[in-house]
């Protein structure tokens, strides 16, 4: 799970940050993705579930869900300029 809790943030292939915003599954995972999806652009991650016993021993997928970042833009203040 320490290694799971580094896995924070990725880039896609066409530069957009997506952070991690929920790790697991079951009816949890349904319930965040619905919420996550009313707020903005949603990817899912099917996850290898070897060493996460409850999951291996109950058949559950395990998943990541991930929300786009979106873009910021600086504003600049209008200076006189001399």
């Amino acid at each position: 799970m320490c290694e799971e809790d580094r896995v924070q943030e990725r880039k896609d292939e066409e530069g957009n940050v997506w952070h991690k915003v929920y790790f697991g599954g079951g009816e949890h995972f349904e319930n965040w993705l619905a919420q996550c999806k009313e707020m903005g652009e949603v990817m899912v991650e099917e996850v290898d579930a070897t060493g996460y016993k409850c999951f291996e021993k109950g058949g559950e997928k395990l998943y990541r869900i991930w929300m786009k970042k979106e873009r910021t833009y600086k504003v600049l203040s209008c200076q006189k300029v001399h």
